[in-house]
């Protein structure tokens, strides 16, 4: 089944995405790194790139964000599936974005995600994002 849990825990966890997207929209480093754990796993297949530790994510998400002057970011989950304290997530990704020499790129993605509840947070703990068209 596609979404199970209760629905205070669905609601924490797509708030957890949509702070994501906003701190990309933002370019806010902290609001960023915040919706990670410390522990960490950042994959991204297509740039053969994995990242371990969310200071380590953090510093990565920074060169790469200084790539792109502008950057707009959505996304929608498509399924949440809860057991006690860990999540298994996907959402789907709409992306606007400017390189350096103005070229605009609009990426499509899915990140495919395990998420923890610690301190009564929800975190990434691990991230895969794939393109699915575009960039």
């Amino acid at each position: 089944m596609a979404w199970t849990g209760s629905v205070e825990d669905r609601l924490a966890i797509r708030e957890l995405i949509d702070s994501y997207s906003d701190a990309v929209c933002q370019r806010d480093a902290a609001a960023w790194g915040a919706t990670w754990a410390e522990d960490a796993r950042w994959d991204l297949p297509h740039l053969n790139i994995a990242v371990e530790g969310r200071d380590n994510i953090v510093e990565a998400w920074k060169q790469g964000m200084a790539l792109f002057p502008f950057v707009s970011m959505m996304a929608v989950p498509g399924r949440i599936e809860i057991e006690g304290d860990r999540a298994t997530v996907r959402c789907y990704t709409s992306e606007v974005a400017l390189t350096q020499d103005g070229t605009e790129i609009r990426p499509r993605g899915q990140y495919d995600d395990v998420c923890v509840k610690r301190g009564g947070k929800w975190l990434f703990l691990h991230r895969r994002f794939q393109v699915l068209h575009g960039e």
